[in-house]
């Protein structure tokens, strides 16, 4: 088996350099991932980003959820320029020596909230948009770094459909009341939304997932979880966003608690394994994704990728995999509110033999 991370560490004469790559209207695109965006960064295979993760929703209460960097960043983004997805990418980053064919590891290390407060939308494309009235409804958590629980401190009705990305709705103009007293929710940071180029013309949008990475939306994608994606374009053109505080799985009202985060990661060219999805390791699972509009579908992908880690690079025949999955793997809905619905297959790395 080839993914573990000693494996992996590069040869290197001197040790990896830490960049750091701030949110600015530079440095960022909104709503698309493209091959053709100039570079924000470039870094060697090895190297550690320190980079800026910003929430489009930091709107949803100002006063709380934006500081003068991010208002700079809503200001200096025109909005015509935000299409044809949503979310604030920050990037891309060029990695050296990154081609077609190659896979990049991305080791998460370290997810930090920017700020204590984060939004959830309850909005028109959410799940059960129709039986809940087809309202929008926005609810405000504040963390407690102490209890790392969230807990919400007002809700309103958003008026309308929220179609605008990085909408700014100021406290005068709507109606907060208190909701979910008494509740508290875990606080697990992580990227909904991540990944490489797409080798496609024109800009590809931020709001469906796919062989790329983009928006996953699998609340593991944290501190200690490490993501290997299929590099399609030279350099990877590597970009991260949509940054949550806590989701559960199916994010079934649209959103999750949309926060931003400031995130640490290292990036690594990989030569010696390929994979044809975003492939996720955790400390305990490894987990393949897989994507559709029609969700038996994507359960399919997400079952015919984990047939091929466990024949391709965990050396069992079909028949020996197909038994395993059946008793040992997990298979969960990502997410039903991005387009393309996402299933994932989760494994736990203490079935394999020691040393496989």
């Amino acid at each position: 088996m080839s993914l573990r991370c000693e494996e992996a560490q590069p040869a290197r004469a001197s040790l990896p350099t830490l960049h750091e790559l701030r949110a600015t209207p530079g440095t960022c695109h909104w709503g698309y991932f493209s091959a053709a965006l100039a570079p924000a960064l470039r870094v060697s295979s090895g190297d550690l980003v320190r980079a800026e993760a910003i929430t489009h929703h930091a709107g949803d209460a100002p006063e709380l959820m934006m500081d003068g960097a991010i208002t700079a960043l809503f200001n200096g983004i025109p909005e015509s320029d935000r299409r044809p997805g949503v979310h604030i990418l920050t990037g891309p980053i060029w990695v050296e020596g990154a081609r077609p064919g190659d896979m990049l590891e991305v080791r998460y290390l370290q997810m930090t909230p920017r700020l204590r407060y984060g939004s959830n939308l309850a909005a028109h494309w959410g799940h059960l948009y129709q039986e809940m009235g087809e309202k929008e409804h926005v609810t405000i958590y504040r963390m407690n770094n102490s209890t790392q629980t969230a807990e919400a401190v007002f809700a309103y009705d958003f008026p309308g459909k929220y179609v605008v990305p990085g909408t700014v709705t100021q406290e005068r103009d709507c109606c907060r009341q208190p909701a979910l007293r008494g509740i508290r929710v875990p606080v697990r940071p992580h990227l909904g939304t991540a990944g490489v180029a797409p080798d496609q013309p024109g800009r590809v949008s931020s709001i469906p997932p796919g062989s790329h990475g983009g928006n996953i939306d699998n609340w593991r994608i944290g501190a200690g979880a490490t993501m290997f994606y299929p590099i399609q374009v030279d350099g990877a053109l590597f970009s991260i966003g949509d940054p949550h505080i806590s989701q559960g799985d199916g994010e079934i009202s649209g959103t999750a608690i949309e926060a931003s985060l400031d995130v640490v990661f290292q990036v690594i060219v990989r030569r010696d394994f390929k994979f044809p999805s975003p492939l996720l390791k955790t400390p305990r699972h490894l987990m393949t994704h897989g994507f559709d509009q029609d969700l038996d579908k994507a359960m399919r992908n997400a079952s015919l990728d984990m047939l091929l880690l466990l024949t391709e690079h965990y050396g069992l025949s079909r028949d020996d995999a197909y038994s395993l999955m059946s008793v040992a793997v997990d298979f969960s809905v990502t997410q039903v509110v991005d387009g393309c619905q996402g299933v994932h297959a989760r494994i736990c790395q203490q079935v394999f033999p020691p040393n496989d």
